[in-house]
């Protein structure tokens, strides 16, 4: 259902005005006025019966009253077919609908309207990403406290957290660009029986019309492009949800190593408050998804013989679903990503707040030429334990403690990681 008061925050205008229910009836219309090209264009049906039935799906037709008619039936197609007639001449009348059923109609618009949604959702993704790629750029020197299992473990830079970001978002952009949208045709039981020996040119045809992939079979009980096209979504819903999750992280009161810019965030009751609201937001996404695709794949099973009972039904909604809130989440992130504002001062205090306790792997293999690793490890060990300096630690084993002591010291091949990233970003758009 969509909403005057929640879609503002959790949808992107771009991508529901594709998907949304005038643009699923537009496709639908859409997908009519192909068939009857494509059947126009294997001789099927007279080809001024094609001119009139796309002159009729160019028409307008009320959203509302085809839902509501299409109780009775269980789909909206069958009304729409019949106000489709209506528009007709006699000598069309016939060929409207030509071969098809319900399900070739809807699956093949539900699949126009999710390549048309696709566009405005990558758009965002790459504005996302290219903003990851200028924090990982500019901050591949800035050095912070690497988080293990919610403690303090070792050096890193703000850079190679933003690196791994963006890894993780172009590959899911990568994996729903990669998906392949294709048309359904197979009549009322995959056999396209209606069209004798000219089905599988109609079909070739008809996906060449819409600008789709031709399927090997018709997939009315095989829905692997549905999970496909609703797995790979979820994919960018959880990458989002991790730079979200980093984000408010990085944002509470107590550390303060990034704030999101713009001056939102505020509290109805506390003044004080600047809360990472875009985050917050980009994170309700990644929680609703899961849901979403348990949906599809609970459909995907639920898929009897030819042709379902409920489990395609099941399928609408979720999936429209799905690109809203992935819409919005992405849409979100890449308004506030180039926005994000990072304190390199206080991460370098949480960084020096230990007095260099996180630096203990690098103390210990200092340790360890002299000593052995074992007991280098137990020294290094039972002195923060104890809370002893481990700058004293390695004065008296008379090793030279700045070097060692040094975050920027012991970053390894974090630099490298950094560029590695920045070159799969910039080859993955191309």
């Amino acid at each position: 259902m969509r909403s005057e008061l929640f879609d503002p925050l959790f949808a992107d205008a771009r991508v529901s005005a594709e998907i949304g229910d005038d643009a699923v009836l537009r496709a639908m219309l859409d997908v009519e006025a192909a068939l009857a090209r494509a059947e126009a264009s294997v001789g099927v049906i007279p080809a001024d019966a094609a001119t009139a039935i796309g002159a009729a799906c160019a028409g307008e037709f009320d959203v509302a009253a085809v839902g509501r008619a299409g109780v009775s039936a269980g789909n909206p197609v069958v009304p729409l077919v019949r106000a489709l007639e209506k528009e007709l001449p006699s000598s069309a009348k016939p060929w409207v609908h030509h071969g098809a059923t319900s399900q070739d109609i809807l699956d093949s618009a539900l699949m126009l309207v999710s390549a048309r949604a696709r566009r405005p959702l990558l758009a965002a993704l790459q504005a996302a990403t290219d903003a990851l790629a200028t924090l990982a750029a500019e901050h591949r020197t800035t050095l912070m406290v690497g988080r293990t299992l919610g403690q303090q473990a070792l050096p890193t830079t703000f850079g190679l957290k933003a690196a791994g970001w963006l890894v993780a978002l172009d590959t899911a952009a990568s994996r729903l660009r990669a998906v392949q949208p294709a048309v359904q045709f197979g009549g009322a039981a995959g056999t396209l029986a209606a069209l004798r020996e000219h089905g599988v040119a109609v079909t070739a045809a008809l996906a060449a019309e819409l600008g789709l992939a031709e399927p090997t079979l018709p997939w009315h009980t095989d829905r692997q492009r549905i999970l496909d096209l609703g797995s790979a979504l979820a994919a960018v819903s959880a990458a989002l949800g991790k730079i979200a999750l980093d984000v408010t992280l990085l944002a509470s009161t107590e550390v303060g190593e990034v704030a999101e810019g713009g001056g939102g965030g505020g509290s109805s009751a506390m003044p004080h408050k600047r809360n990472p609201a875009n985050a917050i937001l980009v994170r309700s996404a990644s929680v609703r998804t899961p849901g979403l695709l348990a949906t599809l794949h609970s459909a995907a099973a639920q898929q009897e013989h030819e042709r379902a009972t409920g489990g395609w039904h099941a399928e609408w909604e979720p999936l429209r679903e799905l690109f809203d809130v992935v819409g919005g989440a992405a849409a979100r992130a890449a308004q506030f990503l180039p926005d994000l504002q990072v304190d390199v001062s206080a991460m370098r205090a949480t960084l020096d707040a230990t007095g260099g306790v996180l630096l203990s792997e690098n103390v210990s293999g200092a340790l360890a030429e002299t000593l052995g690793r074992s007991a280098a490890h137990d020294l290094v060990k039972n002195a923060v334990l104890a809370g002893r300096p481990l700058r004293e630690v390695l004065d008296e084993a008379g090793v030279a403690a700045d070097p060692v002591l040094d975050p920027a010291n012991y970053l390894g091949s974090a630099d490298e990681l950094v560029d590695r990233a920045l070159a799969a970003h910039r080859k993955g758009w191309q």
